[in-house]
């Protein structure tokens, strides 16, 4: 009895482990991931790039955001997916607060047929790094 105890305590763990890497976007990712600083070289190099928060209205105006950030919260991303049309065949920069939700907004994106680039750590690591915020 022990020994199956033992093996689903180990499945369990691997799953839990498995949840992380996917939700961090680090495994079976279909959109690339890119650090804060890179974004910020991008958005310097093509003031026009597309970029979307996907935190609640309420995040995007108490924390800041990036400036020329479209918000469509990751909640309504399926039903708004219209208003992105326009940019459908350019890079779309996707960020949150902290990763998790623009992994997720970026997996919706992709499989629209949409070319999300990824912010990993959100705006948090965007803040970290020093860089600009507008409030």
């Amino acid at each position: 009895m022990k020994k199956y105890s033992n093996l689903l305590t180990a499945l369990f763990i691997a799953a839990i482990g498995f949840y992380f890497l996917y939700s961090k976007g680090l495994i079976f990712a279909n959109f690339e991931s890119v650090s804060p600083k890179t974004a910020y070289e991008m958005i310097k190099k093509e003031p026009s790039l597309t970029i979307l928060d996907v935190r609640t209205p309420q995040e995007f105006k108490e924390d800041g955001h990036l400036e020329g950030a479209l918000l469509i919260p990751v909640q309504e991303l399926d039903k708004r997916i219209g208003e992105l049309e326009p940019y459908k065949n350019s890079e779309i920069l996707v960020y949150c607060r902290s990763g998790s939700r623009s992994v997720k907004a970026s997996r919706i994106l992709a499989s629209k047929g949409f070319h999300p680039l990824n912010m990993k750590g959100g705006i948090n690591m965007w803040k970290r790094e020093a860089l600009p915020v507008v409030r």
